[in-house]
């Protein structure tokens, strides 16, 4: 498979423009555009190659490929099953279960989504490296964003960083809530006795997590979340700095009678595909350990 390349025929808009501003206006980087030059790609008007101060005219057509992207070589392909939800030349949107680690870790070397990626990648002769656009802590289920290439990472970013992708939660969290609703902004940074713990402290970094309760049950509640930013095991570390610690979260001191993992599943996922700029929306059911729950809550 040929390295990735975008192709454009201009219109009235893009005459009159150089090719530097054209490229800006479509969201591709200076740090791309140096790849471009110097790292083995093109840009090609009409079938010749120019430079980025060449002056388009009406119905030119421009076509930009990007250089091969550098693989990890350390990262190895596993044959494992992947439960993808969509998947077109720039993104991949799946389902990650619980108990598996999005990328590689010491602790876990092996059978993570990246490396499951890689075996899917080499099987479809895509030749890109691997792009996790929305990571999932290892014991927390629910949907991934994946981009296919460098440049479709570059835009989910610049989404991620205007709050443009919407990741929406359900969990179980101990006690009752008395507010049906509410907003934590509290700062999250590493606890210093610990190299995985989070904790907030005011020297951390602003983290806002939005909570509605969905029901209260005698034991636990059932919520929805939504973060304003993406800070790492956000969602846990607040909730236990409420008072409502996820069942089954043995790091921030959830209860682990109910269920063997910290209850925590990404539902819902809304975006806009970062090349054709289509909104695109993703669902996915509680998994069977969560699902549960519901009926125990009751009991």
């Amino acid at each position: 498979m040929s390295p990735y390349s975008l192709k454009w025929t201009i219109d009235k808009s893009g005459a009159g423009q150089i090719i530097k501003e054209f490229l800006k206006s479509k969201g591709i980087s200076k740090r791309a555009l140096t790849d471009i030059k110097f790292s083995g790609g093109s840009i090609k008007v009409n079938g010749q190659e120019q430079n980025v101060l060449h002056l388009l005219k009406e119905s030119d057509e421009l076509v930009v490929e990007f250089p091969t992207e550098d693989l990890n070589e350390k990262m190895r392909g596993e044959d494992i099953p992947l439960s993808i939800c969509y998947e077109d030349e720039d993104i991949i949107v799946l389902e990650k279960p619980a108990f598996m680690s999005t990328i590689p870790s010491r602790d876990h070397p092996s059978g993570s989504i990246a490396n499951a990626l890689v075996h899917h990648y080499e099987r479809t002769g895509n030749v890109s490296a691997v792009h996790i656009v929305t990571r999932l802590d290892r014991n927390t289920s629910g949907l991934v964003l994946i981009a296919k290439h460098r440049h479709a990472h570059h835009l989910l970013s610049l989404q991620q960083q205007k709050g443009k992708i919407k990741r929406y939660y359900e969990a179980f969290a101990e006690n009752g809530f008395h507010k049906q609703e509410g907003c934590i902004n509290a700062p999250i940074g590493r606890n210093p006795s610990s190299i995985i713990e989070r904790e907030v402290r005011m020297d951390g970094q602003r983290a806002v997590t939005h909570y509605k309760v969905v029901q209260n049950y005698p034991q636990f509640s059932h919520i929805r979340l939504e973060l304003e930013t993406g800070r790492t095991h956000q969602i846990r570390v607040h909730m236990a700095y409420i008072g409502h610690p996820l069942l089954g979260d043995d790091l921030y001191g959830g209860n682990q009678a109910f269920i063997n993992r910290q209850a925590l599943h990404c539902k819902e996922l809304h975006f806009i595909q970062p090349i054709k700029q289509l909104k695109l929306s993703f669902s996915s059911p509680l998994p069977m350990d969560m699902e549960t729950l519901l009926t125990k809550g009751n009991l």
